[in-house]
């Protein structure tokens, strides 16, 4: 585990499951060694922060490549504390410079660490599941890994879209890990990630309870920060 981020377990952690108190089920299907995908609903920025509070080993999330190549003091700080957590950049691109996120994940997978993933490829715009992309899938079969499905409730009160910061006491956050499913031998061809990407998000549908929407989660315009917040 990363040093940074050993600190933050030991620090950052226990703070945050104390002011929001998450509720969580499905711990004993996290593998105590070894590489897995934790591909889960996405409601919320705090998804990615209690997620990682909650997993008792190192959790890899993507993180945008600017991040990376920031200059000046601030760009050096947010590059010193990615590489410390164990970030994988992710290009913004697309094309061939996106798929190198998955490149670089997939050592990170076959060494034995553990990786998060969002297979809607964004936040629900209305708290509903959306059909899920296949990336996940390519993933695990290529780095020949389990994918643990991850159902979280209640982020998107604790921190709606637009709101900087999570605040405490606005809903039960509840976390939810479901057994492990192995897709080891099975065809990478478009059929077969489509097929095991249903069956993944079929998972995730029933540690959630979120209505399942049929079609990609739509684009949506940077919205506008709750001055409140």
């Amino acid at each position: 585990m990363p040093l940074l981020y050993t600190i933050g377990k030991l620090t950052v952690a226990p703070t945050l499951r104390l002011a929001f108190r998450p509720h969580v089920e499905g711990l004993e299907h996290i593998p105590a060694t070894g590489g897995a995908i934790f591909a889960g609903n996405h409601l919320s920025v705090a998804d990615e922060l209690l997620l990682g509070t909650v997993v008792p080993r190192h959790l890899a999330f993507w993180a945008k490549s600017e991040y990376f190549k920031g200059t000046g003091v601030k760009g050096a700080f947010s590059k010193f504390v990615l590489t410390g957590l164990g970030a994988i950049p992710v290009e913004r691109a697309g094309g061939r410079a996106a798929l190198s996120a998955f490149d670089a994940a997939i050592p990170v997978l076959k060494a034995g660490d553990l990786v998060a993933v969002y297979p809607e490829g964004t936040r629900s715009p209305d708290g509903r599941l959306y059909r899920g992309r296949t990336g996940a899938a390519r993933l695990a079969v290529a780095a020949g890994v389990p994918i643990i499905p991850v159902g979280v409730t209640g982020t998107d009160k604790a921190q709606p879209i637009g709101t900087r910061v999570p605040r405490p006491g606005r809903a039960q956050i509840t976390i939810r890990f479901g057994k492990p499913l192995d897709f080891t031998g099975r065809s990478d061809d478009r059929t077969s990630l489509r097929e095991m990407t249903d069956e993944m998000m079929a998972e995730i549908q029933k540690l959630t309870g979120q209505e399942y929407v049929p079609r990609y989660a739509p684009k949506r315009a940077e919205p506008t920060a709750d001055p409140s917040a």
